[in-house]
């Protein structure tokens, strides 16, 4: 990222990688329930044409938590918080933490990055982070979408039981389910979310309107969380009806973009948009923050620890 003074020791691509990593683990904690609710504003359509009348109908973001503690309890909100954790440190860490090293790598070694640069990077490390951390991504999407029963019934018993579950009864293609409009959905969001935050920042920086600090870092994530939300909200909900149907609902990505079309109009891209710009913009700001805090503290010690006199 930008903004590293002179005297400052350049973060390694090590300490960038478990630096996002970590970041990312922290920011999950914070916005998780705004995750769960966006999820089900999302499916409400499909779920209510699945179930009939009776389904439950959510309300808004708040009104989503509400009828979730209600209905079944509080720890409800934060179903697949395990495979959230496993998805965001294997995933913000390649998606993230090699951002700047793929900048390098196009620019080859050079410091100018022009916005083609930039965008090939967050393609490239965006793409790459899901085709290594799909399954985590399936796994937390179907526990989002698990909707207690009465009779205390789940889909799955747990994470481990998830992956084995799936894997079993849709085969192993079924831990990689919609890999491709998640790559998609993750191209786009990893452009509008880094490609964003570095330019703001870099103009932040630029013209001395604040210095490299949390106002700064604060300014730059809001926005890029705003930019994100925005490109990235359909693709978003295709992504997530995909990865939740069941073997054989829909025959694609596109056939499941399509149905959405014909039953629901086009207004169902933009279901949860409201969650998702809540937990995308807080999301951000914790993530951006706290990295960036991460990688100083990280960079210091490793310079006491190469020079400590």
């Amino acid at each position: 990222m930008v903004g590293m003074k002179p005297k400052d020791v350049m973060p390694s691509a090590a300490v960038k990688f478990f630096g996002a990593g970590t970041a990312a683990c922290i920011a999950d904690l914070v916005t998780f329930p705004l995750d769960t609710a966006k999820v089900r504003l999302q499916l409400q359509g499909e779920s209510q044409i699945a179930e009939g009348v009776g389904a439950l109908k959510y309300r808004g973001v708040f009104g989503t938590i509400t009828t979730m503690v209600r209905t079944e309890g509080a720890r409800s909100l934060y179903n697949g918080l395990v495979a959230g954790l496993q998805r965001q440190m294997s995933f913000a860490s390649v998606r993230i933490g090699l951002y700047d090293s793929m900048k390098q790598f196009y620019t080859r070694g050079t410091e100018s990055a022009g916005i083609v640069t930039r965008l090939m990077a967050g393609c490239t490390t965006g793409a790459m982070a899901v085709a290594f951390a799909q399954p985590t991504d399936v796994v937390k999407v179907r526990f989002q979408a698990q909707v207690r029963l009465a009779d205390g019934e789940r889909r799955y018993n747990g994470t481990i039981d998830a992956y084995k579950t799936i894997a079993r009864d849709e085969g192993v293609r079924g831990l990689w389910r919609g890999c491709m409009p998640n790559i998609t959905r993750n191209a786009i969001v990893n452009c509008a979310e880094l490609v964003t935050y570095d330019m703001i920042k870099e103009l932040i920086l630029k013209y001395n309107l604040m210095t490299d600090n949390l106002p700064c870092h604060f300014t730059a994530a809001f926005s890029a969380g705003f930019c994100t939300t925005v490109v990235a909200s359909p693709v978003d909900v295709v992504k997530t009806r995909f990865m939740n149907s069941g073997h054989g609902q829909y025959s694609s990505a596109l056939n499941c973009a399509f149905t959405m079309l014909r039953n629901e109009g086009s207004t169902a891209f933009y279901k949860g948009f409201m969650p998702s710009f809540l937990r995308l913009g807080s999301w951000n700001i914790v993530m951006f923050v706290t990295y960036e805090q991460i990688k100083k503290g990280m960079s210091r010690t490793q310079q006491y620890w190469e020079s400590p006199f």
